[in-house]
């Protein structure tokens, strides 16, 4: 095989490409059709290193062995932003006209009643899409984001919002740009203001859940907003509206 036919190979099949056997041009012991791997890399001769997820090893040889490419996986990106509550007492006369505000840390032990309203709140026609059943504009992030849903985590003390979105391939800083404020959107002005309308009913009384608020808040992904924790320490953030 000539260099510059090894050189479009490495091109075609970079590294932790995903294929799939339709046959194994090997008299003894070929590896079954149908089988899938990941391409680990292209020597020089041309063999294909591959990784069966049989376990097996075997290389391919391009032009003896057939096989095709696999399109890519979707990878779950994560948009952590942070969640602020309020809630209303009970009195003797009904409710407390004045709620009392309640930050990430606190809102750790209402997580199992907050997630079960954030799937309430989701509608039918978001069944498959979720958030992006809204996203209107025919671009490459419509294309790549299959889908995005509100949900919650508890990390480092606190309880998160999450924005989980499945992606094909990977979004370029535009992209993620264009997918945060699409997500910021729809927590503060479209699917987040229905949600903090709704009412949690806690033991302490009325519970109201706020995605975003217009003091100190952001929407970053896991690696921005966790990879910098020591500069983020004493940041304050005040949650009452």
């Amino acid at each position: 095989m000539r260099q510059e036919q090894i050189n479009h190979l490495k091109n075609q099949y970079p590294p932790g490409t995903r294929i799939e056997l339709e046959e194994m041009n090997d008299p003894y012991d070929p590896v079954p059709p149908g089988t899938r791997g990941t391409v680990l890399g292209i020597d020089d001769a041309g063999t294909m290193e591959v990784a069966w997820d049989n376990g097996r090893s075997l290389g391919l040889i391009p032009g003896e062995d057939s096989f095709k490419k696999m399109p890519p996986e979707p990878i779950t990106l994560r948009l952590y932003m942070p969640m602020f509550g309020e809630i209303y007492e009970k009195n003797e006369y009904g409710w407390e006209d004045e709620p009392y505000c309640i930050d990430g840390r606190e809102l750790v032990g209402y997580d199992a009643e907050i997630g079960e309203e954030l799937i309430n709140n989701r509608l039918p026609e978001e069944k498959e899409r979720g958030l992006m059943h809204w996203y209107h504009e025919q671009d490459s992030v419509n294309e790549k984001v299959q889908s995005a849903e509100f949900e919650t985590e508890y990390r480092e003390g606190q309880l998160w919002g999450v924005a989980r979105c499945r992606v094909m391939g990977n979004l370029t800083p535009d992209e993620l740009d264009t997918l945060k404020e699409y997500i910021t959107g729809q927590a503060s002005d479209g699917w987040g203001e229905g949600f903090e309308q709704r009412e949690i009913r806690v033991e302490e009384g009325i519970l109201n859940v706020h995605l975003w608020s217009s003091d100190g808040w952001s929407i970053q992904t896991e690696e921005e907003r966790f990879g910098n924790l020591k500069e983020e320490e004493g940041m304050s953030i005040e949650p009452c509206f």
